[in-house]
């Protein structure tokens, strides 16, 4: 039993400590949860998940403080623990297995709490470019956490015309030269998106530059009942910070790297080519 006879799949919600989540469920045969990051709530997949749906079940969600998942306390900042501990929760209302996750950027780095904190509830965790400065040495960690506090003064200091291409550039994205796919569908920065772009980079960013993740503690999951693969877009440069975590990790395991279409973001620009690695390193083609 993949999914739990409860779960009902369309658009759902689950009250959680301090918040309600807002999630969808899509598709049939192995749970898979697409956790996102930045501003990217539930909506952020609509051109990957049509491309997974027959061969999983796919849960989607607004991390809390985005979209439709409301907070009791929008002024307080969650930690990334908060928010491993909501994707456990969500992930224990909807299937009494060990899940599939693909977590991308931020919502790599949730994952890899999920995986600590509660072992074998994931059973493969694809871990794309986590943020995560903790994976990295000492002066390198030092550097990039200056990176991020800098990017978030930038937003609160001159706003999102400001902070959009300062955040592309860290991230190795150049949106000019950026390739995508034909037919995406068009995500236009509206309100809802300025008001998540604004919640990311106040609270979330803070978030990572408070994180606690452990890098001992990761270690151990070389051995553990969640595979972990540290994933990297084939266009992000070498030297980006992004690039440079998710190869910390894979080094940190010990294993190697597995390559996904696009760049940090490929998930959104090459969903069908995307879509088609997933399922490679899933094993489900």
């Amino acid at each position: 039993m993949f999914v739990s006879p409860t779960a009902l799949l369309g658009p759902s919600v689950l009250r959680v400590p301090g918040a309600t989540l807002h999630y969808r469920l899509e598709g049939s045969g192995p749970l898979l949860l697409v956790s996102q990051s930045g501003d990217g709530d539930a909506d952020r997949t609509v051109d990957l998940v049509p491309h997974l749906t027959d061969a999983f079940t796919v849960l989607t969600y607004d991390r809390r403080g985005l979209s439709r998942s409301r907070l009791e306390h929008p002024g307080r900042t969650t930690s990334l623990t908060e928010h491993a501990e909501d994707v456990h929760r969500l992930l224990a209302a909807v299937t009494d297995e060990p899940a599939l996750m693909l977590g991308c950027s931020l919502g790599a780095v949730i994952g890899l709490h999920l995986a600590v904190r509660h072992p074998g509830q994931l059973s493969t965790l694809v871990a794309h470019e986590p943020v995560a400065p903790r994976l990295l040495p000492a002066g390198e960690r030092a550097r990039h956490e200056r990176e991020l506090a800098g990017l978030r003064e930038t937003y609160r200091a001159d706003g999102l015309a400001a902070a959009l291409p300062a955040v592309a550039r860290s991230l190795g994205i150049d949106p000019a030269r950026q390739a995508t796919e034909p037919g995406l569908t068009p995500q236009p920065m509206d309100e809802r998106r300025r008001a998540n772009f604004g919640y990311f980079m106040e609270h979330d960013v803070l978030a990572v530059l408070q994180d606690t993740l452990d890098p001992r503690a990761l270690a151990t999951l070389a051995g553990s009942p969640t595979r972990v693969v540290a994933a990297l877009g084939e266009t992000t440069p070498t030297h980006a910070f992004d690039r440079r975590c998710g190869t910390a990790l894979a080094e940190l395991l010990g294993t190697g790297t597995e390559t996904f279409p696009g760049g940090h973001n490929g998930n959104t620009t090459h969903p069908r080519a995307y879509a088609t690695r997933l399922r490679t390193v899933l094993g489900t083609t």
